[in-house]
């Protein structure tokens, strides 16, 4: 395969695709998205025979404990896809809003229409849900879309791209709305991101290495997060069974995440109490904890203890290994997270209103929050239906990318007749 030509062929196609979308009416989007949900739930056995060999393949390559948890689909995750995009459906179509209108001294109206982005690259490493989540996102914001997941997930990703097509084509869209590039070789992703006269914006979803890549070559705009040190602060003045449960959630309920947490900050004064509550859950699940001396002594005898390092503040581990620090106080706190937080999603424990809001406002995170675990920090928990990623880049998108995300805004000017004098 010509793999220029191809790439070349796939970006034109997705750009007269774009233009249909962008005048693709709600109900006909609509219709695609719950053609594709329907199918999901049809076609349920067919996908879980797919992921099992692409899991049977990529454990006889080796392939890491937390990338082989990102592309097992289980049946909550078959169901889970299905519901996002019937919560896609429900959402209101954002294209065409006109917001902010004012008028001028001259007599002019000017306000900001809301419009798609045109083509948006999609570079996924694993998970086959991205392949649902981003298809469902771009068709219900207008936009086309070029797929390029992982190799290891061919066998999946290649039984959601007929279950998509089949749902396009249904509503009466392009079938080019959403393409799948049908090669693994890696340097399809050289050309994709390389194709500003055919993709607008490459949103990468993958581990550190692909995303520094990318930040290197691409000629594309992109919206990204590089990685996930999340943290939670439990303060001095946190309700005890609160902070166990939270720390607990946000460091055990997945590890393979972004906003799984990494380190978790305790105050000096509580760090008694809430420490050995939580060492007796995190052994249960064999968890590492990379201690700092204060927190070492409180924990001695806990069976996986070790110091902590320099480097490990700057660690995502997506293993069941966190790092452990007692500060003085809530500004040590915020100095700690400011410092080596990756500006993905940071939490606070504690019943204190002020130091809550003080903390909102002064962790400089795309998801900052009070008394909740960090892994609520995704677009289907958010309400936005599902995500297309997360960004921790203050331009244009901040957070888990939704609808808006995937939109762009552009002036319009209602006049009556008005010359500029």
């Amino acid at each position: 395969m010509d793999i220029k030509q191809y790439m070349k062929e796939v970006g034109q196609r997705a750009r007269k695709a774009s233009r249909a979308m962008a005048k693709a009416d709600t109900a006909a989007k609509n219709k695609a998205l719950s053609l594709i949900a329907a199918a999901i739930h049809r076609d349920a056995d067919i996908l879980r025979a797919a992921n099992q060999k692409d899991l049977d393949a990529a454990r006889a390559n080796g392939l890491a404990p937390a990338l082989l948890d990102r592309l097992t689909l289980s049946d909550k995750a078959i169901a889970t896809m299905a519901e996002g995009l019937e919560q896609i459906v429900a959402l209101p179509d954002p294209i065409g809003e006109i917001s902010n209108m004012k008028y001028r001294p001259t007599g002019i109206q000017v306000g900001q229409m809301r419009v798609p982005l045109g083509v948006i690259g999609i570079i996924y490493e694993a998970r086959p849900n991205v392949t649902v989540d981003a298809a469902g996102l771009c068709i219900k914001s207008g936009n086309a879309t070029i797929l390029r997941g992982g190799s290891e997930a061919i066998h999946c990703n290649q039984a959601l791209a007929k279950i998509v097509s089949e749902g396009l084509a249904g509503a009466g869209l392009p079938a080019d709305a959403v393409q799948i590039v049908e090669t693994t070789d890696r340097a399809a992703v050289g050309e994709l991101i390389t194709m500003p006269e055919y993709v607008d914006v490459i949103v990468p979803r993958g581990g550190k290495g692909l995303i520094e890549r990318l930040m290197k070559e691409s000629k594309v705009p992109m919206i990204k997060h590089l990685d996930g040190i999340c943290h939670v602060y439990i303060d001095s003045n946190a309700d005890l069974k609160k902070a166990v449960d939270i720390s607990f959630n946000a460091k055990c309920h997945r590890y393979g995440t972004c906003n799984t947490m990494e380190t978790l900050l305790v105050a000096r004064a509580i760090a008694p109490l809430v420490l050995p509550e939580l060492a007796k859950l995190y052994a249960t699940q064999e968890v590492e904890l990379r201690a700092d001396d204060e927190a070492r002594a409180i924990l001695k005898g806990y069976p996986h203890l070790t110091a902590v390092t320099e480097q490990d503040w700057s660690e995502e581990y997506l293993a069941p290994i966190l790092a452990v620090k007692v500060v003085e106080n809530m500004d040590e706190a915020i100095e700690h997270i400011n410092n080596y937080s990756s500006q993905h999603t940071d939490s606070i424990v504690t019943e204190d209103y002020t130091r809550a809001m003080r903390f909102l406002r002064e962790v400089d995170s795309a998801s900052v929050m009070i008394n909740a675990s960090t892994r609520f920090a995704d677009g289907f928990e958010y309400g936005l239906g599902a995500e297309i990623g997360i960004s921790n880049d203050k331009l244009h998108a901040r957070g888990p990318v939704g609808l808006d995300g995937l939109t762009s805004l552009k002036y319009v000017v209602f006049g009556h007749g008005e010359v500029r004098a």
